[in-house]
């Protein structure tokens, strides 16, 4: 199975995947960490896949979502974007309404 499709079936058979540096528990760079943060904040269950245990995750990520900086979230198989974005999105309140519409912000 190529790159391509193991990401592709990461993003599709979750419903919110964060394709990171580290792990949680341990994230390995400050934006993967808020990344971290904001989900935690909103109390949303995630899948995280560590870039940095396989190079060409690290490097496919790159090219399937167009986008050239890690981390990356996908909800319900759409690519939201990096921490800076997370976090506007957070401030403004459409982070919390997106997981909300597609229940997946769970009670308190």
């Amino acid at each position: 199975m190529s790159a391509h499709e193991r990401i592709d079936e990461l993003v599709k058979n979750n419903d919110v995947v964060l394709f990171m540096k580290g792990s949680p528990l341990f994230p390995q760079c400050g934006f993967s960490s808020r990344a971290i943060a904001i989900l935690d904040h909103l109390n949303v269950e995630f899948a995280s896949v560590d870039v940095l245990q396989d190079q060409e995750i690290r490097q496919g990520i790159k090219e399937y979502s167009d986008w050239p900086t890690i981390p990356q979230l996908y909800v319900k198989g759409e690519f939201l974007g990096g921490s800076d974005i997370m976090m506007e999105m957070y401030e403004a309140g459409e982070l919390q309404e997106l997981f909300e519409e597609h229940g997946l912000a769970k009670a308190g």
